[in-house]
């Protein structure tokens, strides 16, 4: 995703998604520390033994990983939060040989794809069907699936819309997840105990492989978060086969990239 539309898209989301927590005075930040302390205990990424990480997208911001062996199977692919461009759709689309269903009720362009095939919706991903006061139309995981006669498919789901995903997640069924090999996102926002039972619940069915923060959002006042933008490959534990051999956490894939060219960056220190 662009650096103007990632800004445009976080302004929106401050209208919608409680992140005025973000920018809290030093109490409330200070309240919301245990949060935080909680929900970096649940961000411990996991080695597995049959997966081969492979980047698909930009070498930078909107690039994501995927452990590319893992989805030869997969039947249809979603892409959400997009933008001018999508590279991680075009290249899973050639890759898998898959239609990619991309979503955004924002940015009307209509990217392309030589050598493989879109289906643009001027929709977006929420918890339930709805029009806001812009008349822009959103629906849930669910019914976007169902109406592109996906139900029961192998599914790749990319995720990454400025903070929506986190009521979308806790809206959409079992069964939906069942379906999703893999599911790489950007997750935003690190204070609420929604944050908290969405990363907790999705741990149930999926393996966190990698664990990237974005340095758009660096931040010293969220620790032991180094900031409030992160992005995780959540794989499907009926494919994944876990390493228990492995360090734990496992260090970040050699694959990840600072989303933003020439600021500082901010990662987790290595476990020593």
């Amino acid at each position: 995703m662009s650096k103007p539309r990632w800004i445009a898209l976080a302004l929106v989301g401050l209208a919608v998604m409680s992140v005025a927590a973000w920018h809290a005075p030093p109490v409330q930040r200070a309240m919301s520390r245990p949060t935080r302390v909680a929900l970096l205990a649940e961000l411990q990424p996991v080695v597995l033994k049959n997966c081969t990480l492979k980047r698909f997208g930009s070498a930078n911001d909107g690039g994501y990983l995927l452990c590319d062996n893992l989805s030869e199977a997969v039947q249809s692919a979603y892409s959400y939060g997009i933008g001018p461009n999508d590279e991680f759709g075009c290249d899973v689309s050639k890759r898998y040989r898959v239609p990619v269903h991309q979503y955004d009720c924002f940015d009307p362009g209509r990217p392309t794809c030589e050598g493989g095939v879109f289906v643009f919706h001027k929709e977006c991903i929420g918890p339930r069907a709805e029009r806001d006061e812009s008349r822009r139309v959103f629906d849930t995981l669910q019914h976007q699936i169902s109406k592109n006669l996906d139900t029961g498919k192998r599914l790749i789901v990319k995720i990454d819309v400025e903070g929506a995903e986190w009521n979308s997640l806790l809206a959409t069924p079992e069964a939906v997840l069942d379906q999703i090999d893999q599911m790489p996102m950007e997750l935003h926002g690190v204070n609420e105990q929604r944050f908290l039972e969405v990363v907790r619940r999705l741990k149930h069915k999926f393996y966190l492989v990698n664990l990237h923060f974005n340095n758009h959002s660096c931040t010293p006042s969220l620790e032991p978060l180094p900031a409030w933008a992160f992005q995780v490959l959540w794989v499907n534990k009926r494919l994944g086969i876990l390493d228990q051999s492995a360090p734990a956490p496992a260090p970040m894939s050699a694959l990840t990239a600072p989303d933003g060219l020439g600021i500082p960056d901010c990662q987790l220190s290595p476990p020593s």
